[in-house]
Order: C-alpha cells, then sequence, then structure tokens
C-alpha cells in the first residue's frame, strides 16, 4: 500500500510519457489518468449512466459504449456541455486514482495527470503529497508537435495555448523539471526525485 503519492503533469509534449516510463523502471506503479477516463464510462459505471441521462441516448454506441467521437465533438463545439462534462466526470476519475495510487505496491505511487493545473491543482487533489511538474518552453513544445503530430505551426501554437499557462503550472509544483535537453539528462532528474520521494515516504 503506497501512502505517499506524487502528481506527474505538464503541457502537451512536455515529455510526461518518457518520466512516468522512468519512474516505472524504478519499480513505482503509475496511475494514469487516460486510463482512468476511460474506465469510469465503461458499461455498468454510474458515471456512464450520469453522462447518458444527461447529454441523452444517442451518445452511446450499439454496445453500450460511450462514443466518444460524438461526445467530443458536442462539447469541443459548446463551452457549457464541456464543463457539464467534466463535472460529471471530474469526481470519479479522481477517485480511481486515487484509489488506484493507495492500492498500489511500493513506498510511493505515481498519478500522472497531465491537465491537474486545469481540473483545480491541489484543491482537487487533496490527497497529492507532491506535484511535480515538466516545464518546458512553450518554443520547445511547439517544436516537438510539429515534429510528432506532423502539424503544422499554427496547429501547434493553438494547441499549446489552449492548455494552463507555464506559470499556472508552476504555481502548483513541488518539484520542476525541466525538460529541454537529451532523455539522458531527463533520466537522470527522475532519478534524483526517485531517491527524494523514497526518504520522503519513509519518513511519513
Amino acid at each position: 500500500m503506497a501512502d505517499f503519492i506524487v502528481a506527474v503533469t505538464g503541457g502537451v509534449a512536455s515529455g510526461k510519457s518518457a518520466v512516468t516510463q522512468a519512474f516505472e523502471a524504478l519499480g513505482i506503479a503509475i496511475a494514469d489518468a487516460d486510463v482512468a477516463a476511460r474506465a469510469v464510462v465503461e458499461p455498468g459505471q454510474p458515471a456512464l449512466a450520469q453522462v447518458a441521462g444527461h447529454f441523452g441516448p444517442g451518445y452511446l454506441l450499439a454496445d453500450g459504449r460511450l462514443d466518444r467521437v460524438a461526445l467530443r465533438q458536442r462539447v469541443f463545439a459548446d463551452a457549457e456541455a464541456k464543463a457539464t462534462l467534466e463535472a460529471l466526470l471530474h469526481p470519479p476519475i479522481r477517485a480511481w486514482l486515487h484509489a488506484a495510487c493507495a492500492a498500489a505496491p511500493g513506498p510511493y505511487a505515481v498519478a500522472a495527470i497531465p491537465l491537474l493545473a486545469e481540473g483545480g491543482g491541489r484543491q482537487a487533489y487533496a490527497w497529492l503529497h507532491r506535484i511535480l511538474v515538466l516545464d518546458v518552453p512553450e518554443a520547445v513544445q511547439q517544436a516537438r508537435l510539429v515534429q510528432r503530430d506532423g502539424i503544422g505551426p499554427d496547429l501547434a501554437r493553438r494547441m499549446v495555448a489552449a492548455q494552463a499557462s507555464r506559470a499556472q503550472r508552476l504555481a502548483i509544483a513541488d518539484d520542476v523539471i525541466v525538460n529541454d535537453g537529451s532523455l539522458a539528462q531527463l533520466d537522470g532528474a527522475v532519478r534524483r526525485l526517485h531517491a527524494r520521494y523514497l526518504a520522503q515516504a519513509r519518513a511519513g
């Protein structure tokens, strides 16, 4: 049972996957918000019934699963619908993450929460002990997006601008990795934080 929980967050193309993989390689369990978001709307889950009850059965596929494509189109075009969907899904997602971390083996667990700053920060996730923010200059994010996703610079700029600002993420940070270097540098930063988190977890 992990009594010490660290959140990893950062903007798009900041290196969150590389960091969580590095922690995983050190034997640390990862609870992923993207996995949680899918799990809480599986058939039979209360959140799926709430979503269908609010948005209508037309947002369910023939097999009873959520029609993610149709719902995504709806909320991107309607800010009020987006806020409603978040109000329905964020509480069960937080509960899923908390339970997964608490049940994890090892001295501490990591919760990968990309939109932590946008989703209420520490106030919404009061059970977090540390928040690790991956900080990357916006120009680096944009260049990575262009290379990774094969998109144009204008779309890359808009994708970065649609998220919380660097200042907003840094405002909730306990620890920061500036990820504008090599994978070896990133791995070294993770190892240093791992040693610190082990000590903090053991100290209680």
